[in-house]
């Protein structure tokens, strides 16, 4: 392992055989991974650590899907449904903009009654309330969702979004992308290659893309290199990823966990793993960003020292992660991420959602 960590350090690139031996490490060889993954996010991104002032719009919580690891989605008529029509998403753009924030980020339930033209109008909505805030809206599967509505490609549909004021896409509804895996947790989802030749289309438009994983359910760790192996090889082709963001499962309120078909999500050296074993293999992503949302405050700032050189957003507003039973989802101020970055020994400097500094 210490011969392989030298070659990686050397500039060998990991092959998924390497990468999964690395995964797999047990006792003292962990921190000898992280070591070498704090080097290279050294090298690659420097020593400051980076956020964004963001806040999330979750338009509607009404959704024709049942992901099995999803706590917040709901169906029609149901006590806690909603949906923010464009009165309170402006309401709340407005908020964001006087608040600071430089992104809003809308994630939402596929609403059966949306089609290409609903995720149009909410893209919209903000920019006309707030031209000058970057929209980081919708992912692959609500392109899907809404482009077979209407009946057009989703092509079309992307260079409408990017028309209407879309400033860059979420990577989200990966999960992961091993069709086996998203058989059992999002059966109702489109499918791994559906999902890359969405992304390939959006960056391929200049529409340029988050990448996550969700991991720490029914997966394996050779499904989370697999699915490593598929992002660096579309990275490889379209330098269209701007981050990395590693998800952990939250379990506690989800129906897959309930019902005893997922575990309790990821060990805390299964994510030290994760975010050290992707800064060694992604050789060609520049920022991890390691997710106080998902991880905790703590856990995430040791993510800090095992690859990782971003904290994410303020949020403001967070849903999804809380319905799974996730706490203290809503708000990281600034002033705590610098806690966080100073005990590290690094600078915080804040950056807009392509990383672009402040």
């Amino acid at each position: 392992m210490q011969d392989l960590l030298s070659d990686v350090l050397g500039g060998h690139r990991l092959t998924e055989a390497e990468a999964l031996t690395l995964m797999n490490v047990r006792g003292r060889g962990l921190w000898e991974v992280v070591e070498a993954a704090d080097t290279l996010r050294e090298e690659r991104a420097g020593d400051v650590v980076t956020y964004v002032r963001n806040q999330n719009i979750n338009v509607t919580n009404i959704c024709v899907n049942s992901c099995g690891f999803c706590g917040f989605s709901t169906k029609p008529g149901a006590a806690d449904a909603y949906y923010y029509g464009k009165e309170i998403v402006q309401e709340k753009t407005h908020t964001a903009r006087d608040r600071g924030v430089t992104e809003i980020c809308t994630v939402s339930g596929l609403h059966p009654d949306f089609c290409a033209g609903s995720y149009i109008e909410i893209i919209e909505w903000i920019h006309e309330a707030a031209p000058d805030i970057h929209i980081h809206a919708s992912n692959p599967m609500e392109v899907a969702h809404g482009a077979g509505k209407s009946g057009i490609a989703t092509l079309e549909m992307l260079d409408e979004m990017k028309a209407a004021g879309l400033g860059s896409m979420c990577g989200t509804a990966a999960e992961i992308l091993v069709d086996d895996v998203r058989a059992v947790i999002c059966p109702g989802k489109i499918g791994s290659a559906a999902w890359e030749r969405i992304i390939r289309e959006a960056h391929g438009l200049g529409i340029r893309t988050t990448a996550t994983i969700m991991y720490g359910h029914c997966d394996t760790d050779a499904d989370r290199i697999k699915h490593l192996g598929v992002l660096r090889r579309i990275q490889d082709d379209t330098q269209g990823f701007t981050e990395f963001v590693p998800l952990s499962f939250i379990h506690y309120n989800t129906p897959i966990y309930q019902q005893g078909i997922a575990g309790a999500g990821a060990t805390g050296r299964e994510d030290l793993l994760m975010f050290a074993v992707s800064r060694l293999f992604l050789d060609n992503f520049d920022n991890i960003q390691s997710s106080w949302v998902k991880l905790g405050r703590k856990l995430a700032q040791l993510g800090l020292a095992a690859g990782g050189n971003d904290l994410g957003g303020t949020m403001f507003e967070e849903s999804i992660s809380k319905s799974a039973g996730a706490t203290d989802t809503d708000y990281l101020d600034p002033a705590e991420m610098e806690r966080m970055a100073d005990d590290m020994g690094r600078p915080l400097r804040q950056r807009t959602t392509l990383y672009e500094l402040v």
